[in-house]
């Protein structure tokens, strides 16, 4: 599982991330997992990534959480590398926080087994597919403008047989389209700034059991 486009954002505004080379990738170990795998502490993690820095203060009020535990787990969420604090802005009292420019890589095989880190695994991967129901969700209820309705999609293929390797082909080509649209948009759209939003791209591709299998 690599959780990359939504960690490859470094804002000076929320909707126009400033061009910048790709991430470095880093192996989410045991210890990361567990740092990170709290369902409050993964939502936090989701709206710096999503809108850019804030404070304890301005996520508290966005989640409906006392400033004081969002403080404990921003703090949290640094030691294991997934934010760092933004230097040169803010006070001693009000710190403001932003989502690391790096990449996570999480190889679930490695802790599916672990009785340590299984629970872990759970949570994280559970709460990574509510927040992409959840955007889905937001967006379906959103009142959008119809050429931005019109370009939005939400497409399902169900007609391929694939082997592991077709499919593992299949998602790094897929993975390759995005991040060449990324790299168009962070090198300049040609005036058109004003016209762009931010853009949430979810991709899901998996085996499924057949009948027989089930």
């Amino acid at each position: 599982m690599t959780d990359a486009p939504e960690h490859q954002h470094q804002h000076q505004h929320p909707s126009r991330p400033t061009p910048s080379a790709a991430p470095p990738t880093r192996r989410m170990d045991a210890r990361s997992l567990r740092g990170v795998a709290h369902p409050l502490r993964m939502r936090i993690l989701e709206l710096l990534r999503l809108d850019g820095p804030d404070t304890a203060t301005g996520l508290g009020r966005r989640l409906g959480e006392n400033t004081g535990t969002v403080s404990w787990h921003l703090r949290h969420l640094a030691d294991h590398g997934f934010i760092e604090e933004e230097t040169g802005r803010g006070t001693k009292r009000e710190r403001w926080w932003r989502a690391a420019h790096v990449t996570h890589r999480l190889d679930t095989a490695e802790f599916r087994d672990d009785p340590d880190t299984r629970g872990a695994l759970s949570l994280y991967v559970h709460e990574i597919v509510q927040q992409h129901f959840n955007r889905v969700v937001t967006y379906l209820t959103e009142d959008w403008e119809r050429e931005w309705r019109d370009a939005g999609t939400l497409t399902q293929w169900h007609d391929l047989r694939l082997t592991h390797e077709q499919l593992a082909a299949l998602n790094e080509e897929l993975a390759e389209v995005v991040a060449r649209h990324r790299d168009v948009a962070q090198r300049g759209s040609g005036g058109a700034a004003a016209e762009e939003r931010p853009v949430v791209v979810q991709l899901q591709s998996f085996p499924r059991k057949e009948r027989h299998e089930q």
